[in-house]
């Protein structure tokens, strides 16, 4: 993979959880260069195809974009199909010779369904309906499994709650949340 000796912009942390017939996906709003802050309120969830499915993504900001368009365009290709659509661009994302230098993560989810989806072509679906990217996303995943064992929170707050938990341990990532729910 194509290593740049210069830092780029990378954005943190995604967390996504299904509960209750609801999905929600949160995300903080810190960006970094390097090891300097340089955003503290970056919008990283997005609503796609006519607001049924939520993207986030982790990872250097300029390839997120990116794929964040190409995954909408296979969206519209797939006629909304969360899973084809998913399985479609991450065979892209790794055979393709541009793509496969992008160094990003994305959590996809509509309100069956919950993914990770990566550049080597990967697309997990996780067992326990929580899928968490990022630097901060192993302690907002802990703290999501914690609050959907032991608690009666909606999706929404799970996210929340969780995000800012590891917004107290990750020092990239902040308690600027935004959650989007489905």
């Amino acid at each position: 993979m194509f290593q740049s000796e210069y830092p780029k912009f990378h954005a943190t942390t995604i967390l996504g959880v299904k509960k209750g017939g609801r999905v929600a996906m949160g995300g903080d709003g810190q960006v970094t260069f390097g090891e300097t802050v340089m955003k503290e309120s970056a919008r990283k969830i997005r609503k796609l195809y006519n607001d049924t499915i939520l993207a986030g993504f982790a990872g250097a900001s300029a390839d997120a974009f990116a794929l964040f368009d190409k995954f909408e365009k296979t969206l519209e290709e797939y006629g909304g199909g969360l899973s084809r659509a998913a399985v479609e661009l991450a065979k892209e994302w790794r055979t393709d010779k541009y793509l496969r230098r992008l160094e990003a993560l994305l959590a996809v989810a509509d309100q069956k369904t919950i993914l990770i989806i990566s550049g080597t072509g990967d697309v997990i679906e996780p067992d326990d309906q929580v899928v968490a990217i990022g630097s901060g996303g192993p302690y907002a995943q802990a703290s999501a499994r914690a609050l959907l064992a032991h608690s009666k929170l909606p999706a929404a707050e799970i996210v929340k709650e969780s995000l800012k938990i590891a917004a107290g341990i990750c020092i990239f990532t902040n308690d600027r949340i935004v959650v989007e729910e489905l």
